[in-house]
């Protein structure tokens, strides 16, 4: 049961009481046009300035409606609004996480957008992403990016080497070995981080646990398997060994774009980053595959990515003005107009332009986005993430054997999800 009251009843209630973001704070006047917050959680650097010109586009068409942007740090966010929600001060929309919305719908904090303005095109988007946004059967969010995981690559390496993308993991070892002996360069450097093993357990065709069963399966025989083969690509020729320090994103990333390690596994949200790199001067020189596949035979890369959400506690007249603005922000033109800009990845087909296609790096993952495993509908799934974070760098670190490591997890992961059996 969702906690609070039912959002249908609280439009109606809330369109007498401004006690909102929309409302007191939200700096409207009798007769003046309505101003909303949006809490935006994007790269403030890389993606915000494309959202604040889309947002000025936006306020040119409706003279009606102001937008208050802002820029919130992601990591800090999901604290944030939870905070400001559960006070009845929380935005009008917020760019929420895939893994948040069915947290925050669970709490009331979403408006379901079913039948309203900001879904009238959901037959454009991919059907995969709306059901990620729903959760007990109604949706709670507009896909707005998405992502997934991929085999990124230097082609020229593995030309060099004369070896293509890797299908499984045992050639991506192969691979590396035989780029390591043809280039010197290593041929694979993997992360410590629970989000890129994710890839392996799907691979094995498991997960971290079993939401329908509600059971934890992070230590099944299936999960030991895909781990251990992660654990496995950090030790052998070409295969650089686990960075277990704080910086050690910024450094594969670096490896990667500079061509001091042939392939990673990596997101859409850095290829603006990779075209920065001295390695991908030339954009077609980046590689993108899907993941390598484990022993099922099948590639199981994650799917990611951000939904707009509409705040349930807002006015009506503020939630009407924000599902108008979610259907403009999530518009053909304004998802083709983001790719261009940002090299994200549109979450509807229509999107996908010709000049979207152009940039390689859209186009390839576009191409292994069908692919891509959607997270279950569980309101505690990101937050599982955390235990294994921590578990994962120990025991890359060799500070904790695998089944130590993944038996602390699963202590953990109890506590997360209380009424999953192990």
């Amino acid at each position: 049961m969702r906690r609070g009251i039912a959002a249908t009843a609280l439009v109606a209630s809330l369109a007498l009481a401004a006690t909102a973001c929309g409302g007191d704070d939200s700096g409207d006047s009798a007769g003046g046009p309505v101003t909303l917050t949006w809490w935006d959680t994007s790269n403030a650097t890389n993606e915000a300035p494309t959202y604040k010109a889309l947002v000025k586009e936006f306020e040119a068409a409706n003279k009606d409606i102001k937008v208050k942007y802002v820029n919130v740090p992601f990591d800090q966010a999901q604290n944030k609004f939870d905070t400001a929600a559960g006070s009845k001060g929380a935005p009008d929309i917020l760019r929420s996480e895939v893994g948040w919305t069915p947290a925050f719908a669970k709490k009331g904090y979403f408006l379901p957008l079913d039948g309203t303005e900001a879904l009238a095109d959901q037959d454009k988007f991919q059907s995969s992403l709306i059901e990620q946004a729903k959760y007990e059967g109604k949706t709670y969010g507009v896909p707005f990016t998405t992502d997934t995981l991929a085999l990124v690559y230097n082609k020229e390496l593995f030309a060099k080497a004369g070896v293509e993308a890797p299908k499984t993991w045992d050639d991506l070892k192969k691979a590396a070995a035989t780029i390591k002996t043809k280039t010197g360069v290593d041929g694979y450097w993997g992360s410590t981080q629970a989000y890129y093993a994710q890839s392996f357990l799907h691979g094995e065709g498991t997960d971290t646990v079993d939401a329908e069963a509600k059971k934890i399966t992070v230590k099944s025989p299936e999960a030991k398997k895909a781990y251990a083969t992660w654990q496995s690509l950090f030790e052998g020729k070409g295969l650089h060994k686990a960075d277990t320090t704080a910086d050690a994103y910024a450094h594969i990333q670096d490896a990667f774009v500079n061509g001091k390690v042939a392939a990673i596994i990596q997101g859409p949200w850095e290829i603006t980053n990779f075209y920065k790199g001295s390695a991908f001067k030339d954009k077609e020189n980046l590689g993108i595959a899907s993941v390598p596949a484990g022993s099922t035979g099948k590639a199981g890369a994650p799917t990611g990515g951000h939904n707009l959400s509409v705040y349930a506690g807002s006015d009506e007249a503020h939630q009407k003005a924000a599902l108008k603005f979610v259907n403009f922000m999530t518009s053909a033109k304004a998802q083709e107009t983001i790719a261009l800009k940002n090299n994200t990845l549109p979450t509807r087909d229509d999107a996908y332009t010709a000049e979207v296609k152009a940039d390689p790096g859209i186009a390839g993952y576009q191409g292994v986005l069908a692919a891509a495993q959607p997270r279950p509908a569980l309101p505690e799934y990101s937050s599982l993430w955390g235990p294994l974070d921590d578990e994962l760098l120990a025991v890359a670190g060799g500070k904790k054997s695998l089944d130590e490591g993944l038996s602390s997890a699963e202590t953990s992961i109890a506590k997360l999800v209380p009424d999953f059996s192990k």
